[in-house]
């Protein structure tokens, strides 16, 4: 059977995961915010503004009419965490209730510090839902480059639906069951790629990078798993895996910001400098939020928010973060 499945989100990682499914079979209609953007990408074929240099399949409709919702199977959801909220809130009267949806954001709500799969049953209303993350670039994703990202759900049956779905000779994916431990790690990763900026903005090598990469994955995992998540999944596609993409790749946007403010740019700057916001900015304060309600200590990320908000010199937080007490690596 032919799977009806609407995207929703007009950005980069909406756009690659359409393509995707399109790979895959299925119909796919992508929302876009305005009718102004959804012609633009049909008559173009391209989603110019976000993912330049990819054509849409010819499988694919972009449309700004919310009624197309009304005969979707499923619904992927795209939108940055700090629109979805809005977005679901003004498309609610077209989410048919007991319809499956699939959260591909990888953020925290401010305030709230909910989960993106949280407020779509919270706004939505109860329904399946299952999170897909993992080390997946837009870019790479829509150039088909070989990569592998998890499924989870607490519904095993639609996780193997959603990894049904999605598989394809380029694009692997897992299930899981963990559905907290996935989408604390794709938040988290967001956050600690700023550093791995950081890192790349003051000059900094290999060393420098390895040793953030391991200690953040630690950070991760204590807030992860105090959180609900289990230990394993933070090593895993989700944890780690995203984690290493994000410090490293030239796409990513939140080791871009952090790049230039170790450059000497401001925040300001920086977020002017690259299209939207990227999730880490927005999503470190929960994050710092939750540390102390969970008593979780998070020195990276203690730092990268004092560097962001509170004027810390990039230099002298990397300081304050050698110079810490000393203590044994597993414990700490």
């Amino acid at each position: 059977m032919i799977e009806k499945v609407a995207i929703l989100g007009d950005g980069a990682w909406g756009t690659a995961l359409a393509m995707v499914l399109a790979e895959r079979g299925a119909s796919v209609i992508q929302w876009a915010h305005s009718q102004e953007v959804a012609s633009d990408m049909n008559s173009h074929r391209e989603n110019r503004r976000y993912l330049p240099g990819f054509p849409i399949p010819e499988g694919i409709t972009v449309s700004a009419d919310p009624h197309f919702f009304d005969h979707a199977d499923l619904i992927v959801s795209a939108v940055p965490s700090r629109f979805l909220r809005q977005v679901l809130t003004d498309l609610s009267d077209h989410l048919r209730k007991g319809r499956p949806m699939i959260s591909a954001t990888k953020g925290l709500e401010v305030p709230g510090r909910l989960r993106a799969s949280q407020i779509i049953l919270e706004v939505a209303g109860p329904r399946p839902t299952a999170v897909i993350s993992g080390p997946s670039h837009a870019e790479e994703v829509a150039a088909r480059m070989p990569t592998a990202v998890v499924a989870a759900s607490e519904d095993p049956g639609l996780a193997l639906r959603v990894q049904d779905l999605f598989t394809t000779e380029r694009f692997r994916v897992y299930t899981s069951d963990d559905l907290v431990g996935v989408e604390f790690g794709g938040a988290l990763k967001n956050v600690l790629s700023i550093a791995g900026g950081l890192v790349d903005g003051l000059g900094f090598g290999d060393n420098t990078k390895a040793a953030l990469l391991t200690r953040g994955q630690a950070e991760m995992s204590r807030l992860g798993v105090a959180l609900g998540g289990r230990p394993e999944t933070f090593s895993g596609l989700s944890g780690f895996g995203d984690l290493v993409v994000s410090c490293v790749s030239p796409h990513g946007r939140n080791r871009a910001i952090g790049d230039r403010i170790g450059r000497g740019a401001s925040l300001e700057e920086a977020l002017g400098s690259i299209p939207g916001v990227p999730e880490g900015v927005t999503t470190v304060g929960a994050v710092m939020e939750l540390a102390e309600a969970s008593r979780v200590d998070m020195p990276i990320c203690r730092e990268i928010h004092a560097v962001l908000f509170n004027g810390k010199a990039p230099l002298e937080a990397v300081h304050d973060l050698m110079t810490r007490q000393q203590k044994d690596e597993v414990t700490a």
